[in-house]
């Protein structure tokens, strides 16, 4: 199982949110880049990035800071927020983004999920980001009546390289990943699954990675941040 360090962009510094609120989020590093570097040096294999004021504005907005973590790392890297139509999705995989990850328009335009898979195999990625099962969008500022496991099913014929699903309340809150509902949506669908939202400790890890369901991996970011999980002891654990 992949554990995915998290850097979540705002204004141009590196941020942890709470539940997805823009107006409770701490600066943990003002420099996105040197946080990268860090995260490569204790060995991680992937990073995960997420533009937040992308995902609000529908439109890359921290674009410098993901150029400059590309430039200054060589592990591959994913990244979500803002990625709305196929011209941003050729801009980033041409400036070297190992994978996007499409949100709100896999609920507005699933269509293009589709296009952009074909074009790009093995680089597009869903994120499908919920509260109570249900899909929320636009940076999570709106709910859909569309649940997560009817989402993930529509896309198993569209060669997906990934699901990353995200338990909202549960994001940034220290509380733990919603181990059940991550468990039951990878037993449910082909498409690989990365848990994110709530992943605090060495105990989420192992849970996820018992939980009887094939993970491909899990997104942690504040617990990093915070020291709560050693991310060399973690990466070790996880390969045994």
């Amino acid at each position: 199982m992949i554990l995915y360090p998290a850097i979540d962009l705002k204004d141009g510094n590196c941020v942890r949110l709470i539940r997805g609120d823009m107006a409770q989020s701490t600066v943990f590093n003002n420099s996105p880049a040197t946080q990268a570097r860090a995260f490569q040096d204790a060995g991680c294999e992937w990073l995960h990035l997420v533009d937040l004021n992308g995902a609000f504005a529908g439109e890359p907005v921290n674009g410098a800071a993901v150029r400059a973590i590309l430039d200054a790392t060589d592990v591959p890297a994913q990244l979500g927020g803002g990625i709305r139509d196929m011209a941003t999705i050729e801009m980033w995989v041409e400036k070297g983004i190992a994978r996007v990850i499409l949100g709100t328009v896999a609920i507005e335009n699933p269509d293009l999920v589709r296009q952009a898979a074909k074009a790009f195999p093995g680089k597009v990625a869903v994120g499908i980001d919920a509260r109570d099962g249900r899909v929320a969008t636009k940076g999570w500022a709106e709910e859909t009546d569309v649940m997560v496991t009817d989402l993930a099913r529509s896309f198993e014929d569209a060669g997906v390289a990934a699901i990353i699903y995200t338990d909202i309340n549960r994001d940034g809150a220290m509380q733990g990943p919603n181990v059940e509902a991550t468990a039951a949506l990878a037993n449910a669908v082909d498409i690989p699954v990365i848990a994110s939202g709530g992943v605090s400790s060495m105990a989420d890890l192992e849970a996820l990675r018992d939980c009887g369901a094939p993970l491909n991996g899990a997104i942690s970011g504040r617990a990093l941040y915070d020291g709560a999980i050693d991310l060399g002891k973690a990466l070790k654990m996880l390969e045994g």
